[in-house]
Order: structure tokens, then sequence, then C-alpha cells
């Protein structure tokens, strides 16, 4: 009885960290389709003249890349964690 006990209880915290895990996951891919979108509206509008500057490279590619991909993580994480922060919890 008491293994049986156990065994379930294993069951159902594997199962609330795959959640969790999915939760997470879903959330960082969320922050950095924003950051590549961000990244792409920054080209788009021209702001700071980023646009003229990709048109006249000779590699553009490379360098939205190294536009976008920082843009990405940093929104990834910050997405991340104010959905921790915000999560609610049962007692």
């Amino acid at each position: 009885m008491l293994d049986q006990l156990k065994e379930r209880r294993r069951q159902e915290a594997k199962r609330d960290h795959w959640a969790m895990l999915r939760f997470m996951a879903t959330n960082a891919a969320f922050g950095m389709v924003l950051g590549i979108v961000v990244a792409g509206v920054l080209v788009y509008f021209d702001l700071g003249g980023i646009g003229t500057q990709l048109g006249h490279s000779q590699n553009p590619i490379l360098v939205f890349l190294m536009l976008s991909l920082p843009l990405a993580s940093v929104f990834g994480g910050a997405v991340l964690t104010s959905a921790i922060m915000l999560m609610p919890y049962k007692k």
C-alpha cells in the first residue's frame, strides 16, 4: 500500500514537472518570437537608419541575425521570468 502511494506521488510529480517545462518553453518561445518581431519592426520602419544600413550591407542576413538574436534572447528571458514570477501556485 505504501509503495503504491509513493509511486502515485512520483507519477504526479513527473506530470507536474512536464507541465512546468511546457509552460516555461511556451513562454520563452513567445518572448523570442517577440524579440525577432521587434528587430523586424526596427528594420522595416528604418529606426535609427538600421534598415538603410542593412540594405547597404554586403551580408544583410548576418547583420539581421546579429540584431535579432540578442533581442530574442533578452525578450525570451524577460517573458519567461515575468511568467514565472506571476505564476499562480497551489497551496
